[in-house]
């Protein structure tokens, strides 16, 4: 894609040359790819990677490796993978030897991405499905590894917790709904379509409310029984920051990994003092967790929620899709050029 807003006009087909895998790298024939909301900030500009247009976006992508780089395992040829796109590059320590922790960059902003026929990946960023379905895979990957963190890793989710999420419809939303279900919590979701609503509870959502762009705490806190939520799982931002701190419960966890809607959000310290609430941030997963996630995918007891398959040449459609925010679930790039394989 070519740089500018809005995005979807300016995605289009161009030949580069083949990638050539370096030292540690696989070079994977892409059958499917899916769309974040990543891929629109990169399409604007933002957060301003210093690479040059056209940029390949794409940091959810599944296919067959075709070539390997030195000190990579030849074994790797021929095998279906799916990449975690979070590389850890690592920070050097400061002074004192503290460890500054982990600093991801992502394959498809960072470096080109999936959003190709070829696309380059590290060895240890990948795990072998073997012949699980490429659409359904490269629909899965980073929202649900996201979600994985967010609800496990960072806010601890345990069976019988109310957990909220906001915005239901998007990747990270869906995929939370997934795992909070599996993780055995209630679940309330918000939106501004009734459509979407409707579709979350016969996915199993334990309460629904409506945004319309009024404080909706009251109503999740009515849906609770008047607790509040234990866990808010958040990736729109400012516009419902607000009503998400006055619908946590005592002891609450609120975590955010995302702000589609803007990051500078008004919050409540008196509530979040007197309420003993935790503010955390979240951002992707390793691969111990990558493994973990996908490992349900694999065993069949998590599915993404697909909304519709494009082939290259309509991608641009899907781009202009989740950029009017239409979609509900993932909006994924078949690459095997079999257009009577495309949903």
């Amino acid at each position: 894609m070519t740089g500018g807003a809005p995005v979807a006009p300016n995605v289009e087909l161009v030949d580069l040359p083949m990638p050539e895998p370096a030292a540690g790298d696989l070079r994977v024939r892409t059958e499917a790819s899916a769309l974040n909301h990543l891929d629109l900030w990169i399409g604007m500009g933002i957060p301003g990677v210093d690479r040059p247009w056209p940029r390949v976006t794409g940091s959810d992508g599944v296919g067959v490796v075709d070539a390997v780089g030195s000190g990579v395992d030849d074994a790797w040829v021929g095998r279906r993978v799916m990449m975690n796109a979070a590389r850890d590059v690592g920070t050097p320590p400061s002074p004192g030897g503290r460890d500054a922790g982990e600093n991801f960059q992502l394959v498809g902003e960072h470096v080109p991405g999936a959003m190709a026929e070829y696309f380059l990946v590290p060895a240890t960023n990948v795990v072998d499905i073997g012949d699980r379905d490429p659409i359904t895979a490269a629909a899965f990957g980073l929202t649900h590894l996201t979600a994985w963190r967010m609800l496990t890793t960072r806010a601890s989710a345990a069976p019988g917790d109310w957990v909220l999420i906001p915005g239901i419809g998007g990747g990270v939303a869906l995929a939370a709904l997934g795992i909070a279900r599996h993780l055995g919590c209630n679940t309330v979701v918000t939106s501004r379509s009734e459509a979407k609503l409707e579709r979350a509870r016969a996915l199993g959502a334990s309460a629904t409310v409506l945004d319309e762009g009024e404080d909706w705490s009251r109503s999740v806190r009515k849906a609770t029984g008047g607790r509040g939520v234990d866990v808010c799982i958040d990736s729109v931002g400012a516009a419902v920051h607000p009503a998400c701190i006055k619908a946590m419960a005592r002891g609450g966890r609120f975590v955010t990994c995302g702000c589609t809607s803007g990051p500078a959000a008004t919050t409540d310290l008196a509530r979040v003092f007197w309420n003993q609430l935790s503010i955390l941030g979240s951002t992707m997963g390793d691969m111990h967790e990558f493994r973990q996630v996908v490992g349900l995918l694999i065993d069949g007891r998590l599915e993404p929620v697909i909304d519709a398959v494009h082939t290259p040449a309509t991608a641009a459609a899907a781009y202009a899709a989740i950029e009017a925010g239409h979609q509900f679930g993932k909006l994924v790039v078949d690459w095997r050029q079999d257009d009577d394989a495309a949903r």
